[in-house]
């Protein structure tokens, strides 16, 4: 597997090295800035490109744009001091296949290489729960009292009659309000709404 890596801190990119030299199948190129990562990118060809996100001048957002556009085939895992969700998402948005947060458990850049490598998409298991998160908060956002007091009797065990009757309305306008629901947060079932409701009791 050849592997460039886009990094401007020399000693970020030598742990990289050093890390990865303990893989016999790996050949590891790197580039300190955006130019050079893609006249890198175009010279060598590489498997994966892993790109830091701040690099100077041009950020590892808009060069993975540009890799993309030159290879639409390229395959790009985003590296980065920041674990926040929302970059992670931008990331993924503009069309990388992983995301690895440098203070990360070493082993797990190792593996993002591979699984990226195999044709795979990569995310830790605790950061792809918060964009998860992050999603749900957004619909959650979007609903209205009315709504938001339906979804925590729901998680309290309320059925849809016991719910019209705290909330003084018929059983046909919390069914119509649960329907609703199920569209503005993505569930397809009653029990995805209970699900769901669950979740926004949790968060």
């Amino acid at each position: 597997m050849r592997v460039l890596i886009v990094d401007d801190h020399p000693v970020v990119v030598s742990g990289c090295k050093a890390l990865l030299s303990a893989e016999p199948d790996m050949e590891v190129f790197d580039a300190c800035d955006a130019e050079s990562g893609l006249a890198a990118y175009g010279a060598q060809a590489p498997d994966v490109a892993v790109i830091d996100i701040n690099l100077p001048g041009v950020s590892g957002f808009e060069l993975a744009t540009r890799v993309l556009a030159q290879d639409p085939a390229a395959r790009i895992v985003m590296f980065s001091m920041n674990d926040d969700p929302a970059f992670a998402a931008r990331a993924i948005k503009v069309g990388a296949k992983g995301y690895v947060a440098k203070n990360d458990d070493p082993s797990l850049f190792v593996a993002a290489l591979r699984k990226v490598w195999a044709g795979g998409t990569y995310l830790p298991g605790d950061l792809a729960q918060k964009m998860a998160f992050a999603q749900f908060d957004k619909k959650l956002a979007q609903l209205s009292q009315r709504e938001l007091e339906i979804v925590r009797l729901l998680a309290a065990g309320e059925t849809m009659g016991a719910i019209a009757d705290k909330l003084g309305v018929s059983y046909k306008t919390i069914a119509n309000n649960c329907t609703a629901l199920k569209t503005k947060l993505g569930a397809r079932t009653s029990m995805d709404l209970m699900r769901a409701a669950l979740e926004a009791q949790k968060s």
